[in-house]
């Protein structure tokens, strides 16, 4: 945990769930953290907590689909800190139906947020980390994509996508800027009270009351990817309940 002293982390999708429990366990072991959200009042609770056990720890209020909105969220840990070490997009939406229900709103929104808002924090952030010589990027994926369900389609393509794209920018890199992938399975959130299809917003549930791990878990793995020499890359990690099929 040496490692984590004195890193500055960028987390999107932090005012709650894995977001939320990234920042705060972080902090916890020394980073300075940097959140990244819709929602300021959470944020700002989220600073007051982590800075009444002398944490540090800043905020930005973002929007992941305005490519903007992530340099800013990137120049904040800068101008703050003087530095940006890790990029954690955590940020993701799921809305789950079946495909030829041509639910075209909920496919663009997957699209915008959980594809394109990595990419843009990968562009915001990666400019720096080449000027550093030296960064992180941890995108939090899903266990969705590895195993192909119905009623997943879309949700499961935009996380498979990220997959590929870290795979290539992995291969690309010179091994100056690591990265690394977290695919969670069930986590106690409230990731599925946004999901609009009731038949699958009451089965997510159900699995998240019955086998769902907390957002600790996710935390931990973050921490260990990052707290690596420089020299080690952890590439995916797959976090799940044991009883989870």
């Amino acid at each position: 945990m040496q490692n984590i002293k004195g890193k500055v982390v960028a987390i999107t999708g932090a005012s709650s769930g894995m977001g939320k429990a990234i920042a705060i366990e972080l902090a916890k072991n020394g980073a300075k953290v940097v959140l990244g959200a819709r929602r300021t009042e959470q944020l700002l609770q989220i600073i007051d907590e982590i800075k009444s056990t002398d944490g540090e720890a800043t905020c930005a209020q973002i929007d992941v689909k305005h490519k903007a909105d992530l340099v800013r969220l990137v120049n904040t840990a800068v101008e703050q800190y003087g530095k940006l070490d890790v990029i954690v997009n955590n940020a993701g939406v799921s809305q789950l139906a079946r495909i030829d229900e041509l639910d075209i709103d909920s496919w663009e929104e997957m699209i915008d947020i959980n594809l394109k808002g990595v990419l843009y924090g990968m562009a915001a952030a990666i400019p720096v980390f080449k000027q550093q010589q030296a960064g992180h990027i941890v995108n939090i994926i899903s266990t969705s994509g590895i195993k192909i369900v119905p009623m997943q389609g879309v949700y499961a393509g935009t996380k498979n996508a990220i997959r590929t794209i870290a795979e290539a920018f992995r291969q690309e890199s010179d091994g100056n800027i690591r990265i690394t992938g977290i695919s969670p399975g069930f986590v106690r959130t409230d990731f599925a009270n946004n999901i609009k299809n009731q038949e699958m917003k009451t089965a997510v549930q159900q699995g998240v009351e019955q086998i769902a791990i907390d957002p600790i878990a996710i935390a931990n793995a973050v921490i260990y990817a990052i707290s690596q020499p420089v020299d080690v890359e952890i590439g995916d990690v797959v976090i799940r309940p044991s009883k989870q099929n």
